[in-house]
């Protein structure tokens, strides 16, 4: 009855398990698994070329911009005159000139009063220096060496010296601005030719890069095909293992049930062929210990009927129940087993075979079904490619080849005509240092005469006995008076010119190219015949090359800066729709079919059932009533009765006999309790199990059943439309590469490619080498030069009249402190 009991409360337990398992399958079936479309390998940043570093501002050259600007400015306040110019080039044309010429002179005006004033400059230098030679000459102008001492000569003196010293430092600041600046023209010079190579190969790097980034933007289009041309020719496995995967979250838990099931019904015919096995062993043992008992029995039964045994007659009734007669039986286990016969004839391995051969044979399906359609795909993928190719053709990128060649062609003239300025260089150094050495020895003979002069003179001394220290310091005075008559007015000619072309430079090329007004001047309509860049290219809009420079100063891609999509509807030649939309529908047409499949046919299924119900239909009641009736077989009592009544009796041979008896009863109560109790409790034990294994396949059953069922309807209901989501799903995948490759292509074609810094570049490097290097470096050295000689006349006036206070006199005058002056009367007029 506790065997029983047991198996019905696992019955009740295991019906739970299963509803709940039922349960959690079906709520994971209602949430299908979403496919994921493997991302496509990301096309790699467009890598911009690398640059040499241009030309950059040095304040080392610069030094005195600021000053010399602000000279300039000073100068020239008037605005960059872009009418007076455009006016003067059509005045040009119709060969009138004098109009446009006074309004020249008139913004002109500032330098040509500088100009004035060094054609003074240079007439009046030469002239004031022969007449003050002359005037020297005869004796006057402080030419006769006698010098009146009066009481404030020291005082003039000192005056002049500290006044001819600040001359002095001032040329001598002028002269270091001079050395420096020369230097710096010839490092701007000795640094352009480099500077420019750098900005020419910059451009031709930047030209070079533009057709090889297209090109890589085109070239990516097959990249694109090519991946879904192998996805297309890999359809079998890739579709059909996304449309076993939306079969396996139920079709598997459907098999692996019945897997359980395989193995459970295996379990079980082992432990039947266990059970028969230990029942025939059983049921020997006790035929064989019956024939013991039946032989002793006999033999009691005939010493009973003796007539020397005494009050034998009183064991008669005790000798019936000497019995082991049982035949040990299982009353449903015939039934259990015949149904166990007939589960393993369904053969559950190749149900489970035949199903997931099935499954396998999907990729196989989906390659044969698509063959036609992949085929034609790839047609349509070269046609896409075609069209996508056209975008290297509609970009006029022969233009940036003719501007390779035009670059390359200046390089050359460029590398051709270097020696010559070189040359040119070199001899315009050498003048320069020659010019500043000048200055220089000027400044030199009036430090010397500042120094000689003071050392050698004794103050109270008569000019005529003057040292020769003294003396030779006044001479120093003289000589450098003397070099800066001589050249001054050769330096002003060339601070006159070297001013009207660095200044006119500066503020007509120099200034509105920094100022950007340059670049918009050049924009003018008609100011250059057939500059018409919009024409050029074929554009509906005009591009002025200021705007090209602000584009490309942001770093802007060629395709805003030149407006190209005026020129190529990139949306159009990126746009793949038509051929997509062909695609698309070749594929819903085609039908891939999947033949159906029964899990477990009805027969199967209802053998399933009569196996379950005949598993609940084991009954070990009978068998424990048997087992009930070994254990109540006492055979030990007997064999008491048997030793008491031989105590009573006399006759030796029947008490002999009853003590064997007594003596065999017990052998066979002790091979009952030894060989026939053990095999009964292992048998026992071998039901209770096999009670268990039973309850299990119960469930398990009940499990199959649930799944196969499920699986069943699942596969009737949704398998069709697996397989057009599953191929809806692999399209829009294949699809999307397409998508995802023209929007990089538009964004890298529209925004990346051609950035055109360097241009912008190139420009400024050339600015800064021509401005910030050559001019500004030029003008600072006539700035510097016209510094020195400007201060040439203070300096010749201090030096002259300095001389004479320290050099040696011919005429002696001596001033005496303590001399008194006698009164002289004044004459009376005398009254008549």
């Amino acid at each position: 009855m506790e065997l029983c009991g047991s198996v019905r409360g696992r019955r009740s337990r295991g019906g739970a398990a299963v509803l709940l398992l039922w349960l959690s399958r079906a709520l994971a079936q209602s949430v299908p698994p979403q496919s994921v479309c493997p991302a496509a390998a990301a096309p790699l940043s467009l890598t911009q070329p690398k640059y040499q570093q241009t030309a950059k501002e040095d304040a080392s050259v610069g030094f005195m911009a600021a000053l010399v600007q602000s000279f300039l400015h000073t100068v020239q306040p008037n605005p960059f005159p872009k009418d007076l110019i455009l006016k003067l080039a059509q005045d040009l044309k119709m060969q009138s000139k004098q109009v446009s010429i006074n309004e020249a002179l008139l913004y002109e005006v500032g330098f040509l009063v500088c100009a004035a004033i060094g054609i003074v400059y240079i007439v009046l230098m030469p002239i004031a220096g022969f007449f003050l030679a002359c005037c020297r000459c005869c004796g006057n102008c402080g030419g006769k060496m006698y010098q009146k001492q009066t009481p404030s000569i020291h005082c003039h003196r000192i005056t002049l010296y500290w006044t001819a010293f600040v001359t002095t430092v001032i040329i001598l600041a002028g002269n270091i601005c001079m050395f420096k600046s020369n230097e710096a023209v010839k490092m701007s010079v000795d640094q352009s030719q480099e500077e420019l190579n750098k900005t020419i190969e910059n451009i031709h790097s930047f030209l070079s890069s533009v057709p090889q980034q297209i090109h890589y933007v085109v070239n990516e289009s097959h990249g694109t095909v090519q991946n879904v041309t192998t996805n297309l020719d890999a359809i079998g496995p890739q579709l059909g293992k996304e449309i076993q995967e939306r079969f396996r979250g139920t079709v598997d838990p459907a098999l692996q049930s019945v897997r359980l099931l395989d193995q459970e019904s295996v379990k079980i015919s082992l432990e039947l062929n266990h059970l028969n096995s230990s029942l025939v062993q059983l049921q020997s043992s006790v035929n064989h210990i019956q024939a013991n008992l039946t032989a002793v029995k006999n033999q009691i039964n005939n010493t009973l009927s003796d007539p020397n045994c005494s009050f034998c007659n009183t064991l008669q009734p005790e000798l019936q129940k000497l019995n082991l007669d049982t035949t040990f039986t299982v009353p449903s286990l015939k039934d259990f087993q015949s149904a166990a016969d007939e589960l393993h004839k369904t053969d559950l391995k190749s149900k489970i075979k035949e199903v997931k051969a099935f499954f396998d044979n999907i990729p196989l399906r989906v390659t044969n079904d698509t063959k036609d359609i992949v085929t034609s795909t790839k047609q349509l993928l070269g046609n896409i490619e075609t069209q996508i190719s056209q975008v290297t053709k509609d970009i006029p990128l022969s233009a940036l080849t003719n501007v390779s060649a035009t670059l390359n062609q200046l390089q050359r003239e460029i590398g051709s005509i270097t020696p010559e300025l070189e040359r040119f260089e070199h001899i315009r150094w050498g003048v320069c240092v020659a010019v500043c050495c000048v200055v220089l020895l000027v400044v030199v003979c009036n430090f010397l005469g500042l120094v000689l002069g003071p050392l050698g003179l004794t103050p109270k001394a008569n000019p005529s006995t003057r040292s020769g220290t003294s003396d030779c310091g006044g001479t120093f005075l003289m000589i450098g008076a003397g070099f800066s008559f001589l050249f001054s007015w050769l330096f002003m000619i060339a601070v006159l010119l070297l001013f009207l072309v660095g200044g006119n430079v500066f503020t007509l090329v120099c200034q509105p190219w920094g100022d950007r007004q340059l670049l918009k001047f050049i924009d003018t309509p008609g100011f250059i015949p057939g500059l018409n860049i919009g024409a050029t290219l074929g554009l509906k809009s005009n591009i002025t090359i200021s705007g090209i420079y602000r584009a490309c100063k942001r770093n802007q891609p060629l395709w805003t800066t030149l407006h190209l999509y005026e020129l190529l509807n990139l949306e159009d030649l990126l746009n793949v729709t038509k051929y997509t939309d062909e695609i698309e529908q070749r594929f819903q047409s085609t039908d891939i079919t999947l033949s159906t499949i029964s899990l477990l046919s009805p027969d199967v299924q209802n053998q399933l059932r009569s196996f379950s119900n005949k598993a609940t239909d084991i009954d070990a009641s009978a068998f424990s009533q048997q087992m009930n009736n070994i254990y109540r077989i006492n055979l030990t009592k007997t064999a008491d009765e048997l030793d008491r009544l031989a105590g009573y009796q006399t006759n030796k041979g029947s008490r002999d006999a009853l003590k064997k008896e007594a003596r065999d009863l017990r052998q066979i109560q002790t091979d009952i309790e030894t060989i026939i109790i053990p095999q009964l409790e292992n048998l026992n034990s071998s039901i209770y199990g096999f009670g268990s294994t039973a309850e299990n396949i119960n469930g398990t059953i009940e499990e199959v059943l649930s799944n196969v069922g499920a699986a069943q309807d699942f596969l009737n209901t949704n398998t069709t439309q697996i397989v057009k989501t599953e191929s809806r799903t692999f399209l829009d995948c294949q699809l999307s590469y397409f998508n995802h490759y023209v929007d990089w292509a538009n964004f890298t074609i529209t925004q990346q490619v051609g950035r055109c810094g360097p241009v912008a570049g190139a420009v400024d490097s050339i600015e800064i080498i021509l401005c910030s290097y050559i001019v500004e470096s030029l003008n600072a050295f006539w700035f510097s030069l016209g510094w020195c000689t400007i201060f040439f006349i203070p300096s010749i006036i201090f030096s002259i009249k300095l001389s004479k206070y320290y050099r040696r006199m011919k005429y002696s005058d001596e001033y005496d402190d303590a001399l008194i002056m006698s009164q002289i009367p004044r004459a009376r007029m005398k009254h008549a």
